[in-house]
C-alpha cells in the first residue's frame, strides 16, 4: 500500500502544537500517512507535547540534541522517512492540512515527480502580509529566471515529492535556504512538477514566524549559488534513477 511521509520540524511551538497536533493526527489522506517529526532542540515544552501525546497515526518522533534549523530537521526527517511520497508540513496553522489530498493526487495518478503549493494561485482564499508578500514573489521571480523552471511560489512550504526522486537529492541547507536549493536542483533533473493553489493564513512574529529579512538575503545567494556554482555531483547521488536524468548531466 502507498505511503505519504509528513516531515513536521518542530521548533518553540509549545503555545499551539497540542491543537496542531490533534489536527494533523486526523488527518485523512488516500493513503497511508506517517508522521515524521523531528523537535529541533526546542527550549520550550514542545518536547513534552510530542513525547505526551498519544498519536493514532503512524508516527516517528526523533528529538535532536542542538538546534541547527529547518532544512537540517528536513534532512533528518528524510532520512527516517518510510513513505514513496515525502511532503513537508509546518507545525502551525498558515497552511490549511485539508489541502494535503489535493497535492497528493497527481503523484498518486502518476502525473507529476513534484507538487507544489502555491500561495499565489488565486483559487484558493488568500490572506497577505505586504512585505512578506512582496519579498516572496521577488525571489520566485529570480529563482525563476536562474532555473528555468516557471512557478509563483518557490518559497511555499507545501512540497511534494516522490521518494524515488527525494531521497537521491543531496541537501545541505540548515536553515531556510531549504527552499532555494530544492527548488534549484529539482530544476536540472526531467521531472514533471505540478503547481496547485492552496490556502494560507500568516501568522506574525509575535505568534511565532522565525523567517526574517536576513533570510530573504541569505536566500538571493542560495538561488544564485545552487542554480550557477554547485556541480551536478555535489547536487545528486549515483544512485539517481536514470529516468529523471537529462541528457547532458554528468554525475561522475
Amino acid at each position: 500500500m502507498r505511503k505519504v511521509s509528513l516531515i513536521i520540524p518542530v521548533y518553540n511551538e509549545s503555545s499551539h502544537l497540542q491543537r496542531f497536533l490533534e489536527m494533523i493526527d486526523a488527518l485523512q489522506v488516500p493513503i497511508e500517512k506517517e508522521l515524521v517529526i523531528v523537535d529541533d532542540c526546542s527550549q520550550d515544552a514542545s518536547r513534552d507535547i510530542l513525547r505526551n501525546y498519544s498519536f493514532k497515526s503512524s508516527v516517528v518522533l526523533i528529538c535532536k540534541e542542538t538546534n541547527q534549523g529547518k532544512g537540517a530537521a528536513i534532512r533528518t526527517g528524510i532520512e527516517q522517512a518510510t513513505g514513496d511520497i515525502i511532503g513537508i508540513q509546518d507545525a502551525d496553522f498558515e497552511y490549511e492540512t485539508a489541502d494535503i489530498p489535493r497535492l497528493l493526487q497527481p503523484l498518486l495518478d502518476d502525473k507529476a515527480d513534484v507538487v507544489f503549493g502555491s500561495r499565489f494561485k488565486k483559487s484558493n482564499p488568500q490572506v497577505f502580509r505586504t512585505f512578506h508578500y512582496l519579498v516572496n514573489r521577488l525571489l520566485t521571480i529570480y529563482s525563476n529566471l536562474c532555473s528555468g523552471l516557471y512557478l509563483t511560489d518557490m518559497e511555499t512550504c507545501y512540497k511534494f515529492f516522490s521518494a524515488n526522486v527525494i531521497r537521491h537529492i543531496r541537501l545541505e541547507s540548515n536553515r531556510f535556504g531549504f527552499e532555494p536549493e530544492i527548488t534549484a536542483k529539482i530544476a536540472k533533473l526531467k521531472l514533471r512538477v505540478y503547481e496547485l493553489p492552496i490556502s494560507y493564513y500568516p501568522r506574525n512574529y509575535l505568534e511565532g514566524k522565525k523567517i526574517t529579512w536576513r533570510d530573504g538575503i541569505a536566500a538571493l545567494r542560495h538561488i544564485t549559488y545552487y542554480n550557477f556554482f554547485v556541480t551536478s555531483r555535489k547536487c545528486f547521488r549515483d544512485s539517481m534513477p536514470k529516468e529523471f536524468i537529462p541528457p547532458g548531466l554528468n554525475l561522475l
